[in-house]
């Protein structure tokens, strides 16, 4: 199995005060990693730093993406290659309608036709949305389910979800996360050449749809404990981040 994503000792800072310290991460191809922590962890930073994201800082360490350095690339080069993220507040975008971009995205990472685009909107109930400004009025769970639908006509090799469960009912969970295992493809053999995801999650019940293989809890801005998702869900749960640190202190 290769390596999809190795982030290596990245330190980051935004508007001149360091968020990331020495960040070490690895996602194998074929790989879903979770990535828990508390509000101001860093999490976001990470996936915004690996992302291209201009205002975060990498002051050192590097990103490398299917075994090339794109430390230093563009954002728009860093998608063309196959990097893809679903914002957890992704903003309004008055003026442009939900299927221009989506027509602006499609081909870029292989041909994608409009029947396609309808099929999927369909299935993601946006069918009546594709006319309207992108997130203009939308609920929690529609936006969500509007991030899927560019995510699946951009076809990533890696997906990046920055807690792709929140703010979305029990309807909208059921249906974000079946429309997550076909993007990441359901059922899936770990073999090379097969999407990998790094997903964000505060409340872990999108682990009842995705099945991660790994788990990785953020704090103070630095990777502090990789395991099974399972059981560090039910210790997060169970005796909150503070006996995180409390072991991290232990050892």
């Amino acid at each position: 199995m290769g390596s999809m994503l190795d982030v290596e000792n990245l330190v980051v800072s935004v508007d001149g005060r360091r968020v990331l310290s020495g960040v070490n991460l690895s996602v194998d191809d074929g790989q879903i990693t979770a990535l828990f922590g508390p509000n101001g962890s860093g999490k976001t930073t990470l996936l915004k730093t690996i992302m291209g994201f201009p205002s975060y800082r990498v002051e050192s360490g590097r990103v490398m993406f299917k075994g090339r350095d794109i430390t230093a690339l563009p954002m728009d080069e860093r998608s063309r290659r196959g990097l893809g993220m679903a914002f957890q507040s992704p903003p309004v975008v008055r003026g442009v309608k939900l299927r221009d971009v989506l027509r602006v995205t499609m081909g870029k990472r292989g041909p994608v036709s409009e029947e396609r685009i309808d099929r999927w909107a369909e299935r993601l109930r946006l069918t009546g949305f594709l006319q309207r400004d992108i997130n203009l009025g939308f609920s929690g769970g529609e936006v969500k389910r509007s991030e899927l639908l560019q995510l699946l006509v951009q076809n990533p090799d890696l997906t990046m979800l920055d807690e792709p469960d929140s703010g979305v009912d029990l309807e909208n969970i059921h249906l974000v996360g079946g429309v997550i295992n076909e993007l990441l493809g359901k059922g899936r053999v770990k073999e090379k050449g097969l999407k990998s995801a790094l997903v964000i999650t505060h409340s872990g019940y999108i682990l009842d749809y995705v099945n991660p293989d790994k788990a990785c809890v953020m704090l103070e801005g630095s990777i502090r404990c990789v395991g099974n998702p399972r059981d560090i869900l039910r210790e997060i749960r169970e005796k909150g981040y503070e006996e995180c640190v409390r072991c991290l202190s232990a050892a």
